[in-house]
């Protein structure tokens, strides 16, 4: 089985509740459910990785 990154970016639908990170130089986290747009930061498009499901 492979642990395959699930990195989304700003404006896609979150495919998975969970814990979502920031990813780049700046250190961030926020809880999304299934099927929520992901946010931007500081009005800014950013890529979100999956940290932890739930």
């Amino acid at each position: 089985m492979e642990n395959k990154e699930i990195i989304l970016p700003s404006g896609k639908k979150c495919t998975y509740s969970g814990e979502w990170e920031l990813k780049g130089h700046i250190t961030t986290t926020v809880f999304l459910s299934k099927g929520e747009a992901m946010p931007e930061y500081c009005g800014k498009k950013v890529q979100w990785i999956l940290i932890k499901k739930g």
